[in-house]
């Protein structure tokens, strides 16, 4: 099958456009590096293109119209937005859908521990990650802690050149040959994991010094009652504060460009982040729908989709519900016509063929750098368990719609039949009866600390998710 490097496609006007939106893309990424500060970001934005809050609409007794824009944020972890459309919303929508949650460390409800003057966070990992990774390099910390009497501090620490970042110790090389001889799944054990945040056993600063009196005796739990004094004066919040606290370890640092040419993108997170901005700002553009909207970017992907964030919950069935009653054509069953017609791109990563590593690969069927969005027509593992299998029709008409307007697309499957497999959301929409494909952007280093993804296939997957928006109906199939 013919396939095409994006680049040789554009000329200099779609060059320009590519890396214009490749910026406010690297934006997003370093404002959103957890789930809660995507959708905090994705309301501003939101609120910022027109889009009103469906709750407030919803107190209002406000009527929903066609053209009439609709968003709504679930437990500051997940988001829905609805444009709507001029045809009954029982012909179906058009979803894009993706989720905004990304491997990491989380930190535990107890957590806070020193041992021999060096204090440490315990934490739990989160999603696929080779541990490995996460070792001897700068970490920040991010996320909320909510004390009893309901007030939330916000963490984001690390990011700026002038904040401290954290770190978890590895052994040195001159002392690891027992530990060079494990494998790389327990090189690095689990609950070795834990965060370095202070050695100081007094806190520094110009009003507070060192008494003589006791000079260099180190009392039980001195660095560890300084970093609480230090949480106390900064922060207001306590020890037991943490059990009421989301905190998250990611890799400090902002995205980059990479390569001498900047054709590509190095940051954390992309998966799927690099699929939730081009959906968002698909809705955000593509204006004079004919079938309602719909841009879905959920929680919990990573660790099976569930929770009341996650897509196995009903708060995507209880938004649309609401919004149909707003535009009065709500029942049970115009709710499940809705949603039995309704077309999805399940819009999640793919596994970049990398040269390197290509024994793990089935060449011919594997994503490629630069050469569009991708199509996984299963995911699944093994024998496809687990998949939702795209329709052949479906496909065709996805092909001709992209190919009018030559947006660059091609197939893929994650690495060889007996080694690969993956999951995403596109079986639980599937599960309404609706037509769902997995499409998305291919990344090297995938649930890495940084991931990598080509500028262009960035571009080409936005271009893809408005032509889907605007053009994709059931009645072609």
């Amino acid at each position: 099958m013919k396939k095409l490097n994006v680049w040789t496609t554009y000329d200099l006007a779609l060059q320009k456009k590519c890396d214009d939106f490749c910026g406010q893309y690297m934006d997003f990424l370093n404002a959103g590096k957890t789930e809660r500060e995507c959708a905090s970001r994705i309301a501003e934005e939101a609120e910022a293109n027109g889009f009103i809050e469906l709750a407030e609409a919803v107190r209002s007794g406000r009527k929903l119209k066609p053209g009439d824009k609709v968003y709504s944020v679930w437990m500051n972890k997940s988001a829905v937005l609805f444009r709507i459309g001029t045809e009954p919303m029982e012909n179906g929508m058009n979803i894009l859908g993706a989720h905004i949650d990304s491997p990491r460390l989380d930190v535990k409800q107890n957590p806070l521990y020193e041992n021999e003057g060096i204090c440490y966070l315990d934490t739990h990992y989160y999603g696929g990650i080779k541990k490995y990774q996460y070792v001897a390099q700068p970490l920040a910390l991010h996320g909320v802690v909510v004390t009893k009497d309901g007030m939330t501090v916000e963490f984001s620490i690390g990011e700026d050149d002038d904040e401290p970042v954290f770190f978890i110790s590895d052994l040195l090389p001159h002392l690891a040959q027992e530990q060079m001889k494990k494998n790389a799944a327990t090189v690095v054990e689990g609950e070795d994991l834990d965060l370095v945040i202070g050695s100081s056993p007094v806190i520094i600063d110009s009003e507070k010094k060192a008494g003589s009196e006791n000079a260099g005796e180190l009392k039980k739990d001195a660095v560890k009652d300084a970093v609480l004094e230090l949480l106390r004066r900064d922060y207001g919040i306590d020890e037991d504060d943490f059990e009421s606290a989301e905190l998250e370890i990611v890799p400090a640092g902002h995205a980059r460009e990479a390569g001498f040419d900047r054709s590509m993108i190095l940051s954390y997170g992309q998966d799927d982040r690099v699929c939730a901005y081009p959906s968002l700002q698909a809705i955000f553009h593509t204006e004079n729908v004919s079938r309602t909207a719909c841009c879905l970017l959920v929680d919990k992907e990573e660790i099976g989709s569930v929770g009341a964030t996650g897509m196995r919950s009903k708060f995507f069935e209880n938004a649309l519900a609401e919004v149909m009653n707003l535009t009065g054509c709500y029942s049970d069953l115009a709710l499940r016509r809705t949603l039995a017609n309704s077309c999805m791109l399940s819009s999640d990563v793919s596994a970049a063929y990398d040269p390197i590593y290509a024994s793990a690969y089935e060449k011919k069927n594997s994503a490629m750098l630069g050469q569009g969005l991708v199509f996984n027509k299963f995911t699944g593992s093994r024998g496809k368990s687990g998949s939702n299998d795209a329709n052949a029709e479906y496909i065709a008409h996805l092909r001709k719609i992209f190919s009018d307007a030559d947006i660059c697309t091609q197939t893929a499957e994650l690495g060889k039949v007996d080694l690969g497999g993956g999951g995403t959301i596109a079986y639980i929409l599937a599960l309404y009866g609706m037509n769902v494909i997995d499409s998305g952007v291919a990344v090297l280093n995938m649930h890495a600390p940084y991931e990598a993804v080509s500028k262009a296939d960035v571009y080409e997957a936005y271009r893809a998710y408005c032509v889907f928006l605007e053009k994709a109906s059931l009645r072609n199939l």
